[in-house]
């Protein structure tokens, strides 16, 4: 039986028939099902940044949502339209290759995990808002399964997109920053700040 996606619904009832028992198969033991269901279903509900096939390739996204979504109906176009901050793009090839980098190469989806990622960092939001994830810990959850090392560089909780940036500044050998530490800095809250 398909699971349709009625596009009005919202993105808890999206997420429900996206995980629904009918559509788990032995291949989704990863934990990335969960991460991308959410993200999934807040795009199908028009919430987060994510532009048309989340970001990815037409190839990819079809790939991804046979494998993972298999007999759901998933658009292929963004209904939230275009948020996103283009003139980041010139970084974007720098940020697939830091991710990749730092990339568990044992996990089958990560170059999804890797297209959405980068898709998201284009936003303007926290991170976790533009990928439509549900929650900050939901993101953190994500970057340590499928990028353990880059996380763990995270040792003080900055915001991950920050984070992300920073380490692309540092691996260029730029420091931005004039502050001797991020403690004494009058922005730390932007950095560190809640997010929720």
């Amino acid at each position: 039986m398909s699971a349709a996606l009625q596009l009005h619904d919202d993105r808890e009832q999206i997420y429900s028939r996206l995980t629904s028992k009918s559509l788990l198969t032995s291949s989704m033991t990863s934990p990335n099902h969960e991460w991308l269901a959410c993200m999934t279903a807040s795009w199908c509900a028009g919430q987060g940044v994510l532009p048309d096939y989340m970001g990815l390739e037409f190839e990819q996204f079809n790939e991804l949502t046979n494998h993972f979504f298999s007999g759901s109906s998933i658009p292929s176009h963004a209904l939230s339209g275009s948020k996103l901050d283009f003139s980041r793009m010139l970084e974007k090839d720098d940020l697939v290759n830091l991710l990749k980098h730092f990339s568990n190469p044992d996990i089958i989806e990560i170059d999804w995990v890797i297209g959405i990622l980068v898709a998201g960092s284009l936003g303007s939001d926290h991170l976790w808002q533009d990928l439509g994830l549900w929650s900050r810990s939901q993101l953190s959850a994500m970057l340590q399964y499928n990028f353990p090392e880059l996380a763990a560089k995270n040792d003080k909780d900055m915001k991950w997109k920050k984070f992300l940036y920073k380490q692309l500044c540092e691996a260029e050998g730029l420091y931005l920053c004039r502050v001797p530490s991020c403690e004494v800095c009058i922005d730390y809250s932007k950095c560190y700040g809640s997010e929720e």
